[in-house]
């Protein structure tokens, strides 16, 4: 009986170990944002990031230890900080990147200067995420490029549970209240369509940079002033020059000192389409809740 019992053990162990080989080497079909087919024979073991958003994703969703390279604006989190850095999206380090072997590389779709590896033929997966719809397909596909694709969901799920806890967090007073959230020093701004907008919509506030204007407009500074904003949001090193610009005075949120200026490190995490959407969502929640009790320009804790 003993000897049956191990049979059976096994045999199990055999048939769990085909299951596994036989779902890595299904091979694995995805569109990417610009149209373009790609066919992979298995889930890639060599990766190569060349956005912050997709490397967080990518590392959210498990796959960390098969990134080989990222581009050298990726800094979260810190155990990618011994990867090798491969410029961006205009000065792509194309030849180390081609030494590096990867199976694919991860790129925004605006990333003109990897053409040149599609021609020495490597797989170049190119993404935009502006909504949090973006945001949770692109989850999805990367997922499923892992070979693992109930992470995406997973993740998706914990983004939306952040941000239902973070509207939770606003204070009634604030909702409602109209709010401009400044790209860099601008004169780009987060719009209502875009992911930032949506999260902010979700917590109750009211973007001043309507839908049709797009996910990310780049502003006339008289445009904010007619707006007159109750909030302002954005980078804290330009917190000091908003209040010398022309006009801006004059805005509620620059004359009561209504401010939310976050230090780079949080910033960007504001402004990567990734899975600390979710987090974001509770910084901008925290600093909404700081100005309501005391007036003053909120100054969230560094990381």
């Amino acid at each position: 009986m003993v000897n049956t019992f191990l049979s059976c053990c096994l045999m199990l162990a055999l048939l769990g170990s085909a299951a596994v080989v036989h779902a890595q080497g299904t091979p694995i079909a995805l569109r990417d944002d610009r149209g373009t087919e790609h066919l992979f024979p298995a889930p890639p073991q060599r990766i190569v990031s060349l956005l912050p958003s997709l490397t967080e994703s990518v590392w959210a969703l498990g796959g960390g230890r098969r990134l080989v390279g990222v581009d050298r604006y990726s800094n979260w989190p810190t155990e990618l900080a011994a990867l090798p850095r491969l410029g961006g999206l205009d000065d792509a380090q194309i030849e180390t990147i081609a030494a590096l072997k990867p199976d694919v590389v991860l790129a925004s779709t605006s990333a003109r200067s990897i053409d040149r590896l599609e021609a020495l033929g490597f797989k170049v997966l190119r993404l935009k995420s502006e909504t949090h719809a973006d945001v949770r397909r692109t989850l999805a596909l990367l997922a499923t490029l892992l070979g693992t694709p109930a992470e995406g969901d997973r993740v998706w799920q914990g983004i939306q549970r952040d941000i239902a806890a973070a509207a939770e967090r606003v204070p009634p007073a604030r909702r409602g209240q109209r709010v401009y959230f400044e790209i860099g020093g601008g004169p780009y701004a987060a719009g209502r369509s875009s992911f930032i907008g949506e999260t902010l919509t979700l917590l109750g506030m009211d973007n001043v940079v309507p839908a049709e204007l797009g996910p990310f407009p780049k502003l006339n500074p008289e445009f904010v002033v007619r707006a007159q904003p109750q909030v302002v949001m954005g980078v804290q090193r330009e917190q000091a020059a908003m209040a010398a610009r022309p006009g801006w005075q004059a805005i509620p949120a620059i004359a009561g000192n209504q401010r939310c200026g976050f230090e780079t490190p949080r910033y960007e995490m504001l402004i990567r389409p990734g899975p600390r959407v979710g987090e974001a969502a509770g910084v901008l929640a925290d600093c909404l809740a700081g100005l309501a009790s005391t007036g003053d320009t909120a100054k969230p804790a560094r990381p």
